[in-house]
């Protein structure tokens, strides 16, 4: 086994499409944390992932999974780490006991007991085919055969979307549980920034191809803040300190980076906490400047 800091290692990603770049993508995700992997539809989430993956090749940049190369290493990588996509990717004509004899024979490292154990615990018939369950049953199902041979490093591409808040927080429970093993890491990409929020050591937030912070949540969440102001007040604000504004007759929200450098130059302002969806929507309207 090798010794390996991060989970992830990302530096200088590129990938162009015609419309779309990922342009010079770098982040980590360090050991025994999970990271949240935030940004709209459309943002590069999965395209980052499938590149982790190798599932597209990417045009420059280094990717490190486990302390591997993501390339040359490809199989020591896929034998370690365990990947739930939004879609399932099983037949319907497939039963969960069918499931455990294909992974068996995949995975050395195979836990038919815990596989069984979690599909009791998640209310998974394993005798009935999957083109029976739920959407929010086939999730369960994608998340026990993850759960079940050992896997380092968790991947997962908006693995909540679409899933009731009871459901949601089942599997946020299983998470937290999984990575009570600190050699135990996840990287979980997600629009529901509320989930991230309850969940989440580290955030990395990427829009059109290109990341604009990474780091760890709390730290994210004490720097940034958002002045309630008049729309005078709002004048006296330097473009140059704030990441976008939303303006209205009443007055202005105005989203800082820098809570203490605000509270310093703007002494009167009341500088409000913020949250992971709010920072999301002010950074997207960011070329805007002022929005409503």
């Amino acid at each position: 086994m090798n010794s390996y800091e991060n989970a992830i290692e990302i530096n200088g990603l590129t990938k162009k499409y015609d419309g779309f770049t990922l342009d010079n993508v770098s982040f980590s995700v360090p050991k025994g944390s999970i990271m949240g992997f935030i940004g709209q539809n459309g943002a590069g989430k999965t395209t980052t992932i499938r590149a982790l993956l190798n599932i597209i090749k990417i045009d420059s940049g280094e990717i490190k999974l486990l302390g591997l190369d993501h390339k040359k290493d490809e199989y020591a990588v896929k034998e370690r780490i365990a990947v739930v996509f939004d879609e399932l990717p099983f037949h319907d004509s497939f039963t969960g006991a069918a499931l455990s004899k294909m992974f068996g024979g995949l995975y050395g490292t195979w836990d038919e007991k815990r596989f069984f154990e979690l599909c009791d615990r998640f209310g998974l018939p394993v005798k009935k085919k999957l083109s029976k369950f739920s959407k929010g049953m086939k999730m369960k199902m994608q998340i026990a055969t993850a759960l079940s041979h050992n896997a380092e490093l968790l991947i997962m591409d908006e693995a909540t979307t679409g899933l009731d808040p009871v459901v949601r927080n089942e599997i946020l429970d299983m998470f937290r549980e999984y990575l009570m093993d600190d050699d135990k890491s996840i990287l979980m990409s997600s629009h529901i920034t509320s989930d991230l929020e309850k969940i989440a050591d580290c955030v990395t937030f990427i829009d059109k191809g290109k990341i604009l912070l990474t780091g760890y949540k709390d730290d994210v969440l004490d720097t940034h803040g958002v002045i309630k102001c008049t729309k005078a007040e709002f004048k006296e604000i330097a473009p140059a300190d704030f990441i976008s504004a939303r303006v209205n007759d009443f007055g202005a929200d105005v989203m800082i980076a820098d809570r203490a450098a605000a509270e310093k130059k703007y002494s009167g302002a009341m500088i409000e906490k913020t949250t992971l969806e709010e920072i999301m929507l002010f950074y997207v309207n960011r070329g805007k400047k002022e929005w409503s």
